[in-house]
């Protein structure tokens, strides 16, 4: 079984999750898998809603391996005897913590809400929420699904973004029309900034994949050519301009010179190619905090200078150059993909 996050057991055709309420005292409740979050009409409109699959924020790696070598029966017997050791933070865990921070500071903030996804059991996925108690994460919603997919709950619990180490579950998401990525394994060092930094490609993942369809079909300089001639014309939007949009919303609760968040468009583009990119978010009404213009140099070494927390982008070669440098969600979306 290929690319399958956390652990893949028997589906059930209903695909229901199973999630319980926590009775222990201390412990982090689990709200029903149906579509009741943001039950708190106060900050519904305006919450940043992430939900991450338990092996993209922790490191599961030696049980995955087991499963895949041995099977589900050798997975839960694994999973249980170990239910008291503490699972290590996985690639999007500083990510995740930086998140959550957030609704610690004052002033009038729009909510962020992590949901965890698991396509484990709720007995498996026991020891997952132990370690979010133990590293004190604000995290209480989560669907639990025994190996079916997660993304059918991905809607219901209203979603800017869905984070996974499982490609197949990130597929269905951006087919749904909610910003996912697959999260690739990375020995990028953890960031000592409290300040949370996230980095996106343009094309194909911030806007559409038009530009590299020209690029690709006839050619760099007919490529050029094209945003030349159509630089007033705003880029149609890609599958994470929402939560771009979501993302600004927090950005503007801050001036812009104290903001806890920093963004930074990292896109392959060069002059004259770079005026409708700026046009285009200026017309969405969207900050972005940096913009670096490359003209194809490797975008690593640019990335590991910015101190993202984490980078989008859509191309396969770009991806695997950035993922030694910062913690990397490939967008599996667009012409580069095909």
């Amino acid at each position: 079984m290929n690319g399958h996050d956390d652990i893949q057991g028997t589906h059930d055709d209903s695909g229901s999750a199973l999630a319980r309420e926590q009775t222990e005292q201390g412990s982090p409740g689990l709200a029903s898998a149906q579509p009741t979050a943001h039950a708190e009409s106060s900050v519904s409109d305006n919450r940043l809603v992430v939900a991450i699959s338990s092996r993209a924020l922790f490191d599961m790696g030696d049980s995955h391996d087991l499963f895949e070598r041995e099977g589900l029966d050798a997975y839960r017997a694994y999973q249980i005897e170990h239910e008291d050791d503490l699972l290590k933070p996985g690639v999007a865990f500083p990510l995740v913590q930086k998140l959550l921070g957030l609704n610690a500071l004052s002033g009038d903030v729009p909510a962020v809400e992590v949901i965890l996804l698991s396509r484990n059991s709720g007995d498996t996925g026991l020891r997952i929420f132990n370690a979010i108690q133990h590293y004190k994460l604000g995290i209480s919603r989560a669907a639990f699904t025994s190996g079916a997919p997660t993304s059918d709950y991905i809607a219901p619990f209203r979603a800017d973004l869905f984070l996974s180490a499982n490609a197949e579950d990130v597929g269905r998401a951006l087919r749904a029309g909610v910003a996912a990525a697959t999260i690739l394994p990375s020995t990028a060092p953890q960031r000592s900034s409290e300040q949370l930094r996230i980095a996106f490609d343009g094309d194909a993942v911030i806007f559409g994949d038009e530009g590299e369809r020209v690029s690709k079909e006839q050619g760099l300089d007919a490529f050029h050519r094209n945003e030349t001639e159509r630089w007033a014309e705003p880029l149609s939007g890609g599958p994470f301009r929402g939560f771009l949009a979501a993302l600004h919303r927090l950005q503007a609760a801050f001036p812009a010179e104290t903001s806890p968040i920093r963004t930074a468009l990292v896109t392959a583009r060069s002059a004259p190619a770079h005026k409708r990119v700026i046009l285009t978010l200026r017309r969405w009404g969207v900050r972005i905090d940096e913009a670096l213009f490359l003209g194809g140099r490797d975008k690593g070494p640019f990335l590991d200078a910015f101190g993202a927390d984490i980078f989008f982008d859509d191309s396969p070669a770009n991806v695997e150059s950035a993922r030694r440098h910062v913690a990397t969600g490939h967008v599996p979306h667009g012409v580069s993909n095909l």
